[in-house]
C-alpha cells in the first residue's frame, strides 16, 4: 500500500531536512547545483535554505568553496539523547578495562536508519590496533556490528529494518542473511574478517536491554606476537563486557566509589 499523504505540511522544513539528508549520505561536498539536483529544487528554493543551515553550524563550506558538507552538531544533539547517554556513560569504564585487558581497540555501535553509527571508542595501551572514529558510518547490511544488532531484535523490528535496507540496497540477499543472522543468535556472537581492512577480524556482541540489542560492542582484532592472548581469550573478555554493560542497563549503573 502506498503511504497516505501527511495532514501537515511545512515546505521551508521539508527543504531543510531533504538537504541534510542528501548532504549525509553523500561521500563528497555537494555543489549548490549538485544539491538543487539532488533534492529537486531550483537554487533559487534552496540558496536562503543553505545560508541558515551554514550559520546553525549544521552544514559548512569546504576550503576553497569546493562544496558543503554536513557538521558534527547533528551527531553531537543524538549523543545527548538519553538513552544513547545513559548507554556510553554504563559501557565506557567496561570498555576501558576490556582494551585494557585484550590489547585490542574496542568500540560501541548503534543503528542509525539503515546504518550503523560509533558513538564510542576506547584505544588500548599499546602501540598496535586499529581505531575505528566515532561518528564512522557503514551500512548496517554489510557490517559484522550490524549484523549482530539485527540478530539481536524482536522478529518484527528485524523485518522492518530489513525491509528499510532493501531499499537502500537492491540487490540485498534476504534468506541468505537471514541464515547468518539465526547462526550469530545462536552462537551469541559474530567474527567475520573485515571487509575493510585486510588481516583484520570483527568481533562483535550485543549489548542487551529488555531483550534485545540497543548497541553492539566490538573488537577490530589483530593478531599480534608480543601477546599470549589468543582470539578465544578475547572473545571471552569481550562476551563479560557485554554482559556486565547488559546488567548495568538493566539494573541500574553502579554507584562511583568516592
Amino acid at each position: 500500500m502506498a503511504n497516505p499523504p501527511p495532514k501537515y505540511r511545512a515546505p521551508a522544513l521539508d527543504k531543510g531536512l531533504d538537504i541534510l539528508e542528501l548532504l549525509a549520505g553523500a561521500k563528497r561536498p555537494l555543489s549548490i547545483a549538485e544539491i538543487s539536483e539532488g533534492v529537486g529544487r531550483s537554487r533559487g528554493e534552496i540558496f536562503r535554505m543553505l545560508q541558515v543551515l551554514e550559520e546553525r553550524d549544521y552544514i559548512a563550506r569546504g576550503e576553497g568553496d569546493i562544496g558543503y558538507s554536513v557538521t558534527p552538531r547533528l551527531f553531537r544533539l543524538g549523543m545527548e539523547q538519553p538513552p544513547v547517554k545513559s548507554t556510553i556513560e554504563a559501557a565506557m569504564p567496561v570498555m576501558h578495562r576490556l582494551a585494557d585487558i585484550s590489547g585490542q581497540a574496542c568500540h560501541l555501535v548503534v543503528p542509525s536508519g539503515e546504518q550503523i553509527v560509533v558513538v564510542a571508542r576506547v584505544d588500548p595501551p599499546g602501540e598496535v590496533a586499529l581505531v575505528v572514529r566515532v561518528g564512522h558510518r557503514r551500512p548496517m547490511a554489510k557490517s559484522t556490528s550490524g549484523h549482530v544488532l539485527l540478530a539481536f531484535q524482536e522478529e518484527k523490528v528485524r523485518e522492518r529494518w530489513l525491509d528499510l535496507i532493501a531499499r537502500y540496497e537492491p540487490t540485498l540477499e534476504r534468506k541468505k542473511l537471514m541464515k547468518l543472522l539465526t547462526q550469530l543468535r545462536t552462537r551469541g556472537y559474530a567474527t567475520e574478517p573485515s571487509n575493510v581492512v585486510d588481516a583484520v577480524t570483527d568481533i562483535s556482541a550485543p549489548v542487551m536491554q529488555h531483550g534485545s540489542a540497543v548497541c553492539a560492542l566490538t573488537i577490530p582484532y589483530i593478531e599480534q606476537q608480543t601477546t599470549a592472548q589468543t582470539m578465544e581469550d578475547v572473545i571471552a573478555e569481550l562476551l563479560s563486557a557485554t554482559r556486565e554493560i547488559s546488567d548495568a542497563l538493566q539494573f541500574g549503573m553502579p554507584s562511583r566509589p568516592d
